[in-house]
């Protein structure tokens, strides 16, 4: 039973990048696991596009290995049902984050930072060139 129980865990953990939520966070863990971060603004209940970003690029199997190994991820999601509403203290953080590395109001807009939270370069809209070509972006970018 504890070896089932233990493979399910493994299994869904597996299934999505882990999101955080808080930049803070994310910059310090990425500074520990030398890793760099994704930072991804999304309107989830409301925005098509990010809604397909979510599904058919980050939660693909190749993108999930790679950014589990990579990538500290970074979800600020703008949602706009009463249902879905976020925290206070969640919808402060992330209109921060939104005016300093989203100042236009893309949405889907993805940024990949260093582990200091500097820009490296960024993604605009809905990425239609695949995974594996949006991986290879992420290794180019992170390799000048």
């Amino acid at each position: 039973m504890t070896k089932l129980l233990l493979a399910t865990v493994l299994f869904f953990n597996s299934i999505t990048p882990k999101w955080v939520n808080n930049l803070t966070e994310a910059k310090s863990q990425a500074q520990k696991e030398h890793k760099l971060i994704l930072l991804n603004f999304s309107g989830s209940d409301w925005c098509i596009p990010c809604m397909r970003m979510h599904q058919e690029v980050f939660n693909t199997e190749d993108f999930i290995a790679y950014a589990n190994e990579n990538l500290v991820c970074v979800n600020a999601d703008f949602p706009r049902k009463k249902k879905n509403q976020l925290s206070k203290e969640q919808q402060q953080l992330n209109d921060a984050l939104a005016e300093r590395y989203n100042n236009k109001g893309a949405f889907p807009y993805t940024v990949l930072l260093n582990e200091n939270g500097n820009v490296i370069t960024s993604w605009d809209g809905f990425y239609t060139d695949g995974t594996a070509k949006f991986i290879q972006e992420i290794k180019n970018a992170a390799a000048r």
